[in-house]
């Protein structure tokens, strides 16, 4: 659901935004700020803390479990696909930009990088974070065996992951997320929608228009387009404030961007169908090839003895 703005640009930097760590709270962030079009980075040395589960049991979509080998390449492909680029380089630090206004992204044997917002998505190690840290609230001080220890702060970010750090957004799954992989699926793509939402405001949405949603709707519940364009048009402007320091020209183009958005979010029948068809052909990818024929084999053979029972084709022949 992009929402490009050719009025709007952030080409200042090299992405809009980079995520630290490619397990599932990164790879959720990613796929949502990527699909609304933010040009979205994802740094990933596989050292995500789901690859210490033996079998994950627990992920909604898989009834036996699914293996963390191919969770990770289902989780990185569907990022891929939304639009993200993974790149298997390691964060060292993080700093602001001279005008405050982004990151430098300092890697380990690569030149730095720049983004305009940072999605900090790892469990175990928040150092690279350290050099962002002017009022020392990020760490905190623990004593184990007599020593002092510092760690991050797992009640730094706020539930909607946003920071006292501008455009520094945590998805990591800390505090009351707990540490269940598809918990920290949620985390990353609540944080996401922060991010999102954060662009829109900045953007120039008001307030109370700068929520976001991703959601595919069917055509048949939009009943009449131009009423629907009519009712929208009402929406917005009921919520626009008298306030809104915009100039009207702009303010029609947002509406009008959104309005669009909201029309381009239904899809017709045969477009359900497709996409149906194309997201069960890429699943096809990441199964074992042995296990597809052996289900191929077993499918002709229950047709065949159907046919030879009573020469009738079965129910599942006529799918």
């Amino acid at each position: 659901m992009s929402d490009s703005d050719t009025t709007y640009t952030e080409a200042a930097f090299d992405h809009d935004v980079v995520v630290v760590g490619g397990g599932p709270a990164g790879c959720a962030a990613g796929i949502f700020t990527a699909r609304y079009g933010l040009d979205t980075v994802i740094f990933d040395r596989g050292r995500s803390s789901i690859q210490r589960c033996a079998h994950l049991e627990n992920y909604l979509g898989f009834p036996a479990g699914i293996d963390i080998e191919t969770l990770y390449e289902l989780m990185h492909d569907h990022a891929e696909e939304a639009g993200c680029e993974i790149v298997p380089d390691l964060v060292e630090s993080l700093e602001r930009t001279d005008d405050g206004e982004g990151f430098i992204i300092d890697l380990q044997g690569v030149v730095p990088i720049t983004a305009r917002r940072v999605i900090a998505a790892t469990r175990y190690d928040g150092e690279y974070m350290r050099g962002l840290d002017d009022e020392a609230a990020m760490f905190e001080t623990h004593e184990h065996d007599g020593e002092e220890h510092e760690h991050f702060d797992k009640g730094y970010a706020e539930s909607d992951g946003t920071t006292p750090v501008d455009d520094l957004f945590i998805a990591s799954p800390y505090g009351d997320t707990g540490y269940q992989a598809l918990m920290a699926a949620g985390r990353g793509a609540r944080t996401a929608i922060s991010v999102v939402e954060a662009v829109r405001r900045e953007r120039g949405y008001p307030d109370s228009l700068a929520n976001y949603y991703d959601w595919v709707r069917r055509e048949t519940e939009l009943e009449d387009e131009s009423a629907a364009r009519n009712r929208w048009r009402e929406h917005f402007d009921d919520r626009v404030a008298d306030d809104h320091g915009l100039e009207e020209a702009r303010l029609a183009e947002l509406r009008d961007r959104e309005i669009d958005r909201r029309i381009e979010m239904y899809i017709s029948d045969d477009e359900i169908d497709r996409r149906g068809e194309r997201g069960q052909e890429r699943l096809l990818e990441h199964i074992d090839d042995e296990l597809i024929l052996d289900a191929a084999r077993a499918i002709e053979a229950e047709r065949r003895t159907a046919t030879s029972n009573n020469g009738e084709p079965t129910a599942r022949d006529s799918r």
